[in-house]
């Protein structure tokens, strides 16, 4: 999930109180990834090879290292029975593989999310939801081919954050998203990241995934899923995960080897 220490969510949103709303709903394990985004970029980083020089209207801002640490810290000694795992979303990490390996020398952490939030287009890198109204399907394609371009080209992430982010954007309502329509783009994606040996995320902050996909993730040879409430609110951390649980399952897998480990086949 997200706190304060990321761009995009509110002063509100402590580690705190995230732990206390998961020791309440018995989850065995949380983990703080904070949206890791580039603005600036090092001059080694593909991004700058490709001619990219800015993000389009971008309120992306850096994470206070210093600051997230101190509160993790106090949060770990404050919650005893929570395992707490620090962990960043590297947003678009092929591009950025020279600045995001600057980052964790100096800040390593326990879990690594990939996820792919912008695309290129005319030397800016522009959100996904800015481009899906210019042109909803050429932009999903799109956007899924990058993907298996993110996953062939970055080893740095550990698990892939919502596949399905497009779909939260989608142009007259989620529910006109019709799935089917790019399965084959979808499993090109889930075979590149079974090659990989990573687990795919199971966002439920995003219109949750269908068993057929999952199952499509499980035909392609993935071997593990990872349950992520991508939750920006102390209120959603956990949200939808019994659903999810059922839609897991219906795909093939089970619980992993342990409370904290991924389900697999």
């Amino acid at each position: 999930m997200h706190t304060h220490w990321s761009w995009d969510t509110a002063d509100s949103s402590t580690m705190r109180r995230a732990c206390e709303k998961a020791v309440q709903l018995g989850l065995p394990a949380i983990a703080f990834t904070e949206h890791l985004d580039f603005t600036v970029w090092d001059p080694e980083d593909r991004a700058t090879d490709e001619g990219l020089v800015e993000r389009h209207a971008s309120r992306h801002a850096e994470i206070d290292v210093q600051g997230y640490w101190a509160e993790l810290t106090e949060v770990r000694e404050r919650f005893p029975e929570l395992r707490i795992l620090s962990g960043v979303e590297t947003g678009e990490p092929h591009l950025f593989g020279s600045s995001v390996a600057a980052y964790l020398r100096d800040a390593p952490v326990d879990r690594i999310l990939g996820s792919l939030h912008s695309l290129a287009e005319d030397g800016r890198l522009y959100g996904v939801g800015h481009l899906l109204w210019q042109d909803e399907d050429g932009t999903m394609r799109r956007y899924l081919g990058e993907l298996v371009d993110m996953i062939e080209s970055s080893a740095v992430f550990q698990v892939l954050a919502h596949v399905d982010f497009p779909r939260r954007y989608w142009p007259g309502g989620t529910h006109r998203f019709v799935e089917k329509d790019y399965e084959e783009e979808y499993r090109a994606v889930f075979r590149a990241l079974a090659r990989s040996g990573r687990a795919l995320e199971i966002n439920t902050s995003s219109p949750l995934a269908s068993a057929d996909q999952i199952r499509w993730f499980y035909e392609e040879g993935g071997e593990a899923v990872s349950y992520g409430s991508d939750a920006h609110t102390p209120s959603a951390v956990g949200q939808k995960f019994d659903l999810a649980v059922d839609v897991v399952e219906a795909a093939g897998f089970r619980p992993g080897r342990d409370r904290f480990d991924f389900w697999r086949r």
